[in-house]
């Protein structure tokens, strides 16, 4: 995500939107089985025995349970956050400062916050579609895809307050996701190259720093992360607050629910950073949806 200090380049706003449509479909079967872990009583099973369960008893297609609405949710979530992220970086930070935590952390905070409000309804759908398969016949959905969930909700169980479920702790992660994520990138990014003499240009490069701060976004977002999972998969009548659901849970789990599923939210959110990343940085390198530049300006850019 970070640029040349001498010359700062403005790409589309829709880049982050894309490569996360693309980091989506890649990793859904691991997202899949995050968020069954995340639901399911204990004992909770491990994630291989978790996806066998799946396979076992839905085939492969089960695998991708949900995957319209995971696509809908990265086409708001995501693409306002890293939208949002980086137009603020190229219009409110000054040049000098494009590298400085103090500038990265407020602009990642308020995108997150908003790309989690915008994108709350899809994350509904998308929770509730994942985990559809794993519940008793009687309490299943049965939302065809995103769009026949959304229309269900609005019609049929509880309108604009239903797909607004959970948009608190929705907004904290995605203010903890945005801030852990997109700014540790830049960092991570900024010190391979200054200091450990890493090629700004190399896939290695991009993917070190990814897989860093996909481990950082994983730990800081694990407790909101479990939350919102448990909020938006409820059923009206055992609906409750974030703070009934957090103290009913300590209680009865203790503090370390707030880790639950921290092994497969990493091996999904790892591997998806990691992907996400990548894709913006080969969008940004043959600059996909860019007019062309004229020779000398692309030799001066290289």
């Amino acid at each position: 995500m970070t640029d040349s200090p001498t010359k700062q380049i403005k790409y589309p706003w829709w880049y982050g939107g894309a490569a996360g449509i693309f980091a989506c479909v890649m990793t859904h079967p691991l997202d899949l089985a995050k968020v069954r872990l995340q639901a399911a009583p204990l004992p909770k099973p491990t994630l291989g025995r978790m996806l066998t369960t799946i396979l076992r008893n839905e085939n492969v297609m089960g695998l991708y349970s949900g995957l319209s609405a995971a696509v809908l949710r990265q086409c708001t979530y995501t693409t306002v956050r890293f939208g949002a992220y980086d137009l603020m970086k190229e219009n409110l930070i000054p040049q000098g400062h494009i590298n400085d935590m103090v500038y990265l952390l407020p602009c990642s905070m308020f995108s997150g916050a908003i790309g989690g409000l915008v994108g709350n309804f899809a994350d509904v759908v998308n929770i509730r579609m994942q985990n559809d398969s794993a519940l008793k016949p009687e309490l299943r959905r049965n939302y065809r895809n995103a769009i026949d969930g959304v229309y269900k909700i609005y019609m049929h169980e509880g309108g604009i307050k239903t797909l607004l479920t959970g948009w608190k702790p929705n907004m904290v992660r995605g203010v903890l996701m945005t801030a852990s994520q997109v700014v540790t990138y830049d960092v991570f990014k900024n010190y391979l190259v200054t200091k450990l003499s890493f090629d700004p240009k190399k896939n290695s490069t991009h993917l070190s720093a990814s897989l860093l701060a996909g481990l950082v976004a994983t730990t800081i977002c694990s407790p909101a992360d479990v939350i919102k999972t448990r909020i938006m998969n409820a059923h009206k009548t055992e609906s409750e607050s974030a703070i009934k659901i957090l103290t009913s849970a300590i209680k009865k789990e203790g503090p370390s629910f707030m880790f639950r599923g921290w092994l497969p939210s990493f091996t999904r959110l790892g591997p998806f950073t990691m992907l996400i990343f990548f894709a913006i940085e080969q969008l940004k390198k043959h600059r996909v949806g860019m007019p062309k530049i004229e020779e000398e300006e692309e030799e001066e850019l290289k």
